[in-house]
């Protein structure tokens, strides 16, 4: 079978890592590169160099990544899909839900696969998590929380910290648990002049009960990626910086201070830190979504569950404007 001819949009700080990926994708070519800058930092290789999105077209694609501002997510994504091509585009799916609606109805009424870059949900230490949570090993979830926070990336103009990096938290918390979001609390705020929020608190309750914190900003020297599910027998913590998955067990201690003697209850038990097979993520993401085209895997995330995270930002973002909670 012929290797897919792939055709990337967008030559910045996230493009240049899936001109990378690309180029040495096994079952695709990397055939056409499209940016109106050009490619001044030669990372197209042996592809086509373009500046508009028509002309990338043209060069008759199978499938096609959008690495662009969220702004022109959807504007790119309807062209691709009116010229039936298959897309992946770049967390978050769209600036607004409308967007995404159109990018949905777009994608499925074609047939076409139509998938979004959320890359946490193929970091190697959430996979394990979800895999281990599956098999019982929290018993009982209770809760998932999330730390994101380190400074400001330049790159980053036309959306604020919540759709930005809050929709990878968004989007994993609710794929780590299997279900979807129920409420959310959020509270905001602007400290460094820019006229999008740059801080976040968003607390929340899934369908299944579990509750989630998600704590994201732009403000901290330290870069910080944490998710920490805990249960009825313990806690993960997932590092997704280093790919490191840890389990604190939950112990039993019996005392002999009689006065104390009826509080027994959890202490810390085991700690095991995971030998995990680390893969680069936006490899694993792009074979996802190469083999969805194929019909070979289904785990890529699709364009409607990318838009359910935009639903829950949004959400938050109102929250922040109310003062109330949310129901979704």
């Amino acid at each position: 079978m012929a290797d897919l001819r792939a055709g990337l949009i967008g030559l910045g700080m996230m493009g240049r890592h899936h001109a990378r990926v690309l180029s040495d994708l096994p079952g695709v070519q990397l055939a056409a590169v499209a940016d109106e800058n050009g490619d001044p930092n030669r990372l197209a290789g042996n592809a086509s160099v373009h500046r508009s999105v028509d002309e990338l077209i043209e060069q008759k694609i199978d499938i096609a990544v959008v690495a662009v501002p969220t702004f022109l997510h959807a504007q790119i994504g309807l062209q691709l899909a009116a010229a039936g091509i298959h897309t992946l585009i770049e967390k978050p799916i769209a600036s607004t839900v409308e967007d995404g609606i159109a990018l949905v109805e777009a994608f499925e009424s074609r047939g076409l696969v139509g998938a979004v870059g959320h890359i946490e949900r193929f970091n190697p230490a959430l996979q394990s998590m979800r895999q281990r949570i599956e098999n019982g090993d929290l018993g009982d979830v209770y809760q998932i929380a999330t730390r994101r926070q380190g400074p400001f990336p330049a790159r980053i103009a036309d959306v604020g910290v919540v759709k930005d990096l809050g929709t990878h938290d968004i989007d994993s918390t609710s794929w780590l648990a299997q279900s979807e979001y129920e409420s959310v609390f959020a509270q905001t705020a602007f400290k460094s002049g820019r006229p999008h929020e740059d801080l976040v608190a968003i607390t929340g309750r899934l369908k299944n009960r579990v509750l989630t914190n998600h704590l994201v900003n732009w403000l901290s020297p330290l870069k910080e990626r944490l998710t920490i599910a805990t249960g009825e027998k313990g806690s993960f913590v997932a590092d997704t910086t280093s790919g490191d998955l840890t389990f604190y067990e939950n112990g039993t201690t019996v005392t002999s201070w009689d006065s104390v003697a009826a509080f027994r209850g959890v202490t810390e038990g085991s700690v095991i830190r995971f030998a995990l097979t680390k893969r680069e993520p936006l490899r694993s993401e792009l074979e996802a979504f190469r083999d969805a085209v194929l019909g070979t895997r289904s785990d890529a995330v699709t364009l409607r569950e990318g838009l359910s995270t935009l639903r829950v930002a949004e959400a938050a973002l109102l929250s922040s404007t109310t003062g109330e909670s949310v129901r979704l």
